[in-house]
């Protein structure tokens, strides 16, 4: 993953070879005898990259083995190559904001390095439940050696889930929390534990100040949404000058997570504290620009692109990570494991970890956001 930050550094650029544009005959004869050097330094540098990806891979990395019911820090070692080509369907609830294009990043770095074929499904957002049903029974009736799940819904899919186990084919939970759904592995981090550190790295900054909270978690049933505002609750109920106003479940898209902000600002004027789900946050920024409202304090639950750019330019407080890339680059590892019968976890949790402009330089954004560069991907095909 780091690897896709040297190619970039070590690659030749086409800016740079327009410097080279000859002004004569002789001029002609040192650009190409130029532009080969370039290229002999370019094949040496690329595979000089090809060598550093293998070495500088994800892992190992620290996370909570959650087979016994309690948190187990464990290392985490990916496997250098699958057996085989296996064809391995991926789905996710939607692709409209920057985390799931991390998790996908995850997933296709991993089925590159592992040499097995993905194929990415996504169901346009958490109200689309019938869609991702769909989807993952396209997935058992197609061509699939596993399945790997972000679900919009863990009661919505449980027959789903009975119905891939009795196929045999591995099933694997990324990212969504389902706690009672029996598969062959499930990784999803403890949301109430990111509540919780949101909600205290806010009492921490507020210092004792009186604020007046309006809360904006994200899709009602999705499971992830209620309990990032049970540990928020959790932690700053305690606090008497801490007042949460208004609690609004909805999409994760920005339009929609904006007209409740909107609507919120109206009805709670003396409103001063935004804490949301990232695409809440994001919409929060606009939404108190409009108004004038330089005193509002924005907090995000979790990352996305747009809160770590937004934290760079001090528009947004923090928020707290449970590492996306990683989770999808452990989903397809588990179904390799699963599928060559060799041995996974069959329950993980990332490590949490709260970002802020404090903490930011302890972080491994390797493991939080893609490049810049990457643009979602939806199948990979094995070489």
């Amino acid at each position: 993953m780091r690897a896709d930050k040297g190619r970039r550094k070590g690659s030749t650029g086409e800016g740079e070879l327009r410097l080279l544009e000859p002004t004569n005959k002789g001029g002609e004869m040192m650009r190409r005898t130029v532009l080969f050097s370039l290229a002999v330094a370019a094949f040496a540098a690329l595979t000089q990259v090809g060598t550093a990806m293998a070495q500088n891979s994800w892992w190992p990395v620290k996370v909570y083995d959650m087979a016994s019911g309690k948190p187990q820090v464990v290392t985490y070692s990916a496997l250098p190559k699958a057996d085989k080509p296996w064809n391995i369907c991926v789905l996710f609830p939607h692709m409209k904001d920057t985390f799931w294009v991390a998790v996908d990043y995850g997933v296709v770095q991993e089925a590159r390095q592992l040499g097995v074929n993905m194929t990415l499904y996504q169901a346009g957002g958490y109200t689309n439940l019938p869609k991702q049903l769909s989807q993952f029974d396209d997935c058992l009736a197609g061509n699939y050696d596993a399945i790997v799940v972000g679900p919009i819904s863990e009661a919505g899919l449980m027959r789903e889930f009975r119905k891939g186990m009795a196929t045999k084919k591995p099933i694997i939970i990324t990212v969504n929390p389902a706690p009672k759904a029996r598969v062959t592995s499930k990784m999803y981090v403890d949301f109430v534990k990111m509540g919780v550190q949101t909600g205290n790295y806010l009492v921490k900054y507020l210092n004792g100040k009186k604020a007046d909270v309006g809360a904006f978690p994200g899709p009602a049933g999705s499971g992830w949404a209620e309990q990032f505002f049970a540990g928020f609750k959790q932690a700053v109920s305690v606090h008497p000058n801490i007042k949460i106003l208004t609690v609004k479940y909805g999409d994760s898209g920005v339009a929609i997570q904006l007209r409740l902000i909107q609507n919120a600002l109206q009805a709670f004027p003396h409103m001063n504290v935004i804490w949301g789900c990232a695409p809440a946050a994001e919409a929060a920024i606009g939404a108190v620009a409009e108004a004038g409202r330089k005193d509002v304090v924005i907090e995000s639950s979790y990352f996305n692109q747009a809160m770590y750019n937004d934290l760079k330019s001090d528009q947004v407080l923090g928020f707290s990570t449970q590492y996306p890339v990683l989770e999808g680059a452990v989903a397809i590892d588990t179904a390799v494991r699963a599928l060559e019968h060799k041995p996974y976890y069959q329950f993980l949790e990332p490590i949490p970890d709260m970002i802020a402009k404090d903490t930011i330089s302890q972080i491994n954004m390797d493991l939080v956001h893609a490049p810049s560069t990457f643009k979602a991907v939806y199948s990979v095909r094995a070489k």
